[in-house]
C-alpha cells in the first residue's frame, strides 16, 4: 500500500532546471504529497514555468509551491523544517552532506544525488570510432555542467597516442556559442563564477606537471565578450594522484590518463571520493561484465 507522508521539500540546480524539478515532482504528486521546491538562485524562471503549467493543467492551489532564495537560507529552512517529511536534492557533494546531516536530526528521509569525476576506459580492443564519439559528448556536450559529465579518459597504452591525437583534433573542430543556434556543439558555463574554477584547476593541473593540449583558457573576443564561455579543454600527462584528477571541476576540462592493464583502470576510476557515474569501451564480453562488478559507481556504461 502506498501512502503520502505529506509535505516533500525539493532542491534543485541550475544545470537541468526543467528536467530535474519534474523528476522530482512528479513521482511525489503522483504518491499524494504535497511539494515545497527550491530551485537554483541561477535558474528560477524555468521552475516558475513548469509549476504555472501544472497550475494551469488545474493542480489545485497550494498542491506545489515554489520558495526561492539562496540554500544558506531557502534550503536550510526546507531541510530543518519539522512540518517537511522528506527532502529530495541535487547537486554539489559538500552541500549534500550537510543536507544529509541536517536532515538526520529531526530523521526526515533523504534523496541526493551529487557530484562526479566520472571516468571512461576505453581498453586496446574498444571500437575506437564509437569510443571518440562517446568521449567527445559526455566531456563536452553539456559544457562538462552535469553531473554524470565524461572528466577523465583512462586510456589503455596500447590505443593511447592515436586516440589522444583524434580526440585533441575533434575537439579543437567543436564549435561553441549560443546553445540556441543549431550549429553550436558547446555553449556557455552558466556564469562568470563558473568560467574561473575551469581556470582555477587549469592552473593547478599545469603546476602539478599536466600538460593542455588543447584549450585551456576563457573565450572573450567577438561574440563571446557577452557571455561566460571557456575553450574545450583536454590535459595530457595527467596522473590518478594530480587534484585535476580527483576534485570535480563543472567545466568542458577532460583528463587523459594512461594505464596499462584492466585491472589498473579499474583501480584507477575507483581510486576517488564520487562514485557516480563510469563508462567501459571494449569488444570483450568477460571484462564488460567483470566492469560492472568491480566499478564503483552507480551507473555503468558500456560501449
Amino acid at each position: 500500500i502506498r501512502k503520502p507522508i505529506g509535505v516533500v521539500g525539493l532542491i534543485t540546480p541550475w544545470n537541468f532546471p526543467m528536467a530535474i524539478p519534474s523528476w522530482k515532482l512528479f513521482p511525489a504528486l503522483v504518491s499524494g504529497n504535497t511539494c515545497v521546491i527550491k530551485p537554483a538562485t541561477d535558474t528560477p524562471l524555468s521552475t516558475y514555468n513548469l509549476v504555472q503549467a501544472l497550475v494551469d493543467a488545474g493542480l489545485p492551489p497550494g498542491v506545489v509551491n515554489i520558495v526561492c532564495g539562496g540554500g544558506s537560507t531557502a534550503g536550510t529552512a526546507l531541510v530543518e523544517h519539522p512540518d517537511v517529511r522528506a527532502i529530495s536534492f541535487t547537486g554539489s557533494s559538500a552541500v549534500g552532506s550537510l543536507v544529509g546531516q541536517r536532515a538526520a536530526a529531526t530523521l526526515k528521509p533523504v534523496s541526493l544525488e551529487m557530484g562526479g569525476k566520472n571516468a571512461q576506459i576505453v581498453l586496446d580492443d574498444a571500437n575506437l570510432e564509437l569510443a571518440l564519439d562517446g568521449a567527445l559528448w559526455g566531456s563536452f556536450g553539456t559544457t562538462g555542467q552535469r553531473c554524470t559529465a565524461t572528466s577523465r579518459i583512462l586510456l589503455q597504452k596500447g590505443i593511447a597516442k592515436d586516440f589522444t591525437a583524434e580526440f585533441v583534433a575533434r575537439a579543437k573542430d567543436l564549435v561553441v556559442g549560443n546553445g540556441l543556434e543549431a550549429s553550436v556543439q558547446v555553449g556557455p558555463l552558466v556564469n562568470a563564477s563558473q568560467i574561473e574554477t575551469s581556470k582555477k584547476y587549469v592552473h593547478i593541473a599545469l603546476a602539478e606537471g599536466a600538460r593542455v593540449l588543447t584549450g585551456g583558457h576563457p573565450l572573450t573576443e567577438g561574440s563571446f565578450a557577452h557571455g561566460s564561455f571557456f575553450a574545450p579543454t583536454v590535459l595530457g600527462g595527467v596522473t590518478p594522484a594530480m587534484r585535476i584528477a580527483r576534485e570535480e571541476v563543472f567545466g568542458p576540462v577532460v583528463s587523459l590518463i594512461e594505464f596499462e592493464s584492466f585491472e589498473q583502470a579499474i583501480e584507477i576510476a575507483n581510486s576517488i571520493d564520487y562514485g557516480l557515474s563510469t563508462a567501459l569501451y571494449t569488444r570483450d564480453v568477460n571484462r564488460a561484465f567483470a566492469a560492472i562488478r568491480d566499478l564503483e559507481a552507480g551507473i555503468t556504461y558500456i560501449n
